[in-house]
């Protein structure tokens, strides 16, 4: 596989390794160069479906940092892109370029392969595509620490890194670590570009490093997950819980409270008092008081969820979110007596009724781009700002 770039502009040509990566848990070697992963291979192989394979391989949160005076910077990779069948195609995904923390510049690589999906069967088709590069051009000509988020909704293998001048490490941030799960909205669907998702955004308001385990459809409380979490380094831990659970329509009441406790129970083990905080879901009106499963409807050409669960049958133990958000604070509650380090966060304070009707859910699940930002901004506020569970505290 070739790749054409100019060997005049870019002479340095560095191979991308694990040491280069933030927000990876675990790096793959492929024929083309480089995939990483959110879930370590150990945990990779308890995955049940497709669904969380692919999401746990699309990079959301994972970056490229070195430091370089280098004033163009390119990247080849290889992009494995979602479609649906029926509708239009996707447009590329973004990659971010960091300056000393701020947003300098954008790209983004044509071609790749596509994971064509059909919803109606959940059948998958991949057409294989060529790689491409993502090239940044006229950045200060200063020594500088560069940052490139990969796109968070495709799956990317990292073939090389080609500079203009030479490239070192950067060093150690002395940041603290923050860890967080979620669902779908965590990992960024319909966010605009990879630091625009709602977690970037505040660990940038926050001042910390992000580690994301958002999975698109796949916060089950898994325990291949509670464990990743448990052996993984953090100062500061979050748990989003509620959305897939219910519109997946997986478990019910009497399942979902042993398996908060188990969730729990496997992370404290690694992080017996570390700052942990559960929130529930954002306000989600289809899901609020029926139950799941969600089903897609394509009326209209553009995909809209509704719940197609009775709501008679929550007296049965069928969830909902209200449901869910009672019982996540109530075993708050009384954890919390024994652990002073567990706090509660109700999602609908990041995104409420009054959110909704200012910014509402373009496909009834997902927020847009404007009410990532809302999210970030409520959560960097709550739980970042002075007296939040992650408030840095004197010494």
């Amino acid at each position: 596989m070739s790749i054409e770039h100019d060997p005049i502009t870019t002479p340095f040509t560095t191979p991308v390794t694990a040491d280069m990566l933030r927000g990876a848990l675990d790096v793959e070697r492929t024929a083309h160069g480089l995939l990483p992963h959110r879930l370590p291979a150990w945990a990779r192989r308890q995955i049940p479906d497709g669904q969380l394979a692919m999401a746990e391989a699309q990079p959301s949160g994972v970056r490229l940092a070195f430091r370089t005076r280098a004033t163009t910077v390119e990247l080849d990779a290889l992009p494995t892109k979602r479609a649906y069948l029926g509708l239009p195609a996707p447009a590329d995904g973004v990659y971010d370029l960091l300056v000393d923390g701020r947003l300098t510049a954008q790209a983004t690589v044509s071609g790749g392969n596509v994971r064509v999906i059909d919803m109606a069967t959940q059948s998958v088709e991949l057409r294989e595509g060529p790689a491409g590069t993502a090239r940044f051009a006229d950045l200060p000509a200063r020594d500088k620490d560069v940052e490139i988020w990969l796109p968070h909704t495709e799956i990317t293998e990292l073939i090389a890194l080609r500079t203009d001048a030479p490239i070192e490490p950067v060093p150690d941030s002395g940041r603290r670590v923050w860890l967080h799960h979620g669902s779908s909205i965590s990992h960024g669907s319909n966010a605009a570009h990879p630091t625009a998702v709602w977690p970037a955004l505040a660990a940038t308001w926050g001042g910390v490093e992000l580690i994301n385990l958002g999975f698109g459809g796949s916060a089950m409380l898994d325990p291949f997950t509670a464990r990743t979490m448990r052996d993984t380094p953090a100062d500061l831990i979050s748990v989003k819980i509620g959305i897939n659970i219910v519109n997946g329509d997986v478990m019910r009441l009497r399942a979902f409270t042993p398996a908060v406790h188990g969730f729990l129970d496997t992370v404290r083990e690694g992080h017996p008092a570390t700052p942990l905080l559960v929130v529930s879901s954002i306000l989600c009106p289809v899901q609020e008081d029926t139950p799941g499963p969600l089903a897609p409807d394509f009326e209209g050409g553009t995909v809209r969820f509704k719940a197609t669960g009775d709501p008679a049958e929550r007296a049965a133990g069928r969830l909902t979110l209200n449901i869910v958000r009672d019982e996540l604070a109530r075993v708050v509650r009384q954890r919390a007596a024994d652990d002073p380090n567990l706090h509660y966060l109700d999602g609908r304070d990041l995104y409420g009724e009054a959110d909704y009707a200012e910014l509402p859910l373009p496909d009834e699940v997902h927020p847009d781009p404007a009410g990532h930002r809302r999210i970030g901004e409520n959560f960097a506020r709550l739980v970042f700002g002075a007296g939040g569970p992650f408030a840095v505290t004197a010494a």
